[in-house]
């Protein structure tokens, strides 16, 4: 194994794919922080999916580190509606960036999967090694299966090449960035959304899907970004890192604190019929913590600071 102090130079040129997304937009505003030099391309500039422009780019930069983030996302309408694009999509840009990276000659990649990766009845709360221990959640299978490829190409390129690389499986995120529109969104973001419409018309009932009962862990985007400045500088391994919070709650409880923050005081009804997903979905994250990490923003205040965000973006384009 690489020796830590030298895994990241103090002044690193850095290319972070998908800066303009939620995962990715944290992780420049962390390391531009920290003193590295961030290079962006937008997808007008760069289509990840293009293995070549991709390898050119890289080879054109050839930065000291990468930082996959960009991919495909949604949440469980849109995973079940579009499978074909969530599989190929995001294996097209893992392949083109972490072979394009390797050519270019970079030494440091990081790569961010997800925690569906994990069989839907996995032990709680989940280790590293469940990864491929039993079946997958249906409704986002070919998005886990892009995923898991990625995390197996990092392997390979470890073991093949000796490279430096890496993958983290990021709990459920939220925060500035993230996507608000009620067809493609996470369910965090959809419940801000819909809460607040809900209050603004005077409404006394919002029905959601499934019975609530599933727990989920959500974990605040600027905590993932420190968590991902820890694992550049300080692991070396070869397998994935979750990264999480290490607690979780019911959809229903989450449910009533966004009504609760974003002002909503009508009633909460349950669309049965509708798909719940996961059961349970908690990471184990003693793995990261054993390097120094730990979350710093409550769930509830990162709500509050997210609705907060997204009025102000609503107000300037208006």
């Amino acid at each position: 194994m690489t020796n830590p102090n030298e895994l990241l130079p103090p002044r690193a040129r850095i290319f972070v794919a998908g800066h303009r997304g939620l995962v990715g937009s944290a992780v420049v505003r962390r390391l531009t922080a920290d003193g590295h030099e961030v290079l962006t391309r937008g997808r007008a500039e760069l289509d990840l999916r293009d293995a070549a422009a991709t390898a050119a780019y890289l080879a054109d930069v050839r930065p000291d580190a990468v930082v996959l983030a960009a991919a495909k996302v949604g949440g469980i309408m849109a995973n079940s509606t579009y499978p074909v694009q969530f599989l190929e999509d995001n294996l097209r840009i893992q392949l083109s960036v972490v072979a394009g990276a390797h050519a270019a000659g970079v030494a440091r990649l990081l790569f961010l999967g997800s925690s569906c990766i994990y069989p839907k009845h996995a032990p709680q709360p989940i280790t590293e090694d469940a990864l491929l221990t039993g079946p997958l959640e249906p409704t986002n299978e070919a998005y886990a299966l892009a995923k898991i490829a990625g995390i197996v190409q990092v392997q390979s390129y470890r073991k093949q090449y000796g490279a430096s690389y890496i993958s983290a499986m990021p709990t459920n995120l939220y925060g500035p960035g993230d996507n608000f529109d009620l067809e493609t969104s996470h369910v965090l973001p959809a419940l801000i959304r819909r809460f607040h419409e809900a209050a603004a018309e005077g409404r006394e009932e919002v029905t959601l899907w499934g019975s609530g009962t599933p727990r989920r862990e959500f974990l605040h985007v600027d905590d993932l970004a420190s968590a991902c400045a820890v694992l550049l500088a300080g692991y070396d391994g070869d397998e994935p890192v979750n990264i999480g919070c290490g607690e979780d709650l019911t959809i229903r409880e989450l449910a009533e604190t966004v009504a609760e923050v974003t002002g909503f005081r009508g009633r909460l009804a349950w669309d049965t019929g509708k798909p719940d997903g996961t059961p349970r979905k908690l990471l184990d994250v003693t793995r990261l913590t054993s390097l120094g990490w730990k979350p710093a923003v409550p769930l509830r205040d990162g709500i509050a600071a997210t609705y907060r965000w997204w009025l102000d973006q609503r107000a300037g384009q208006s």
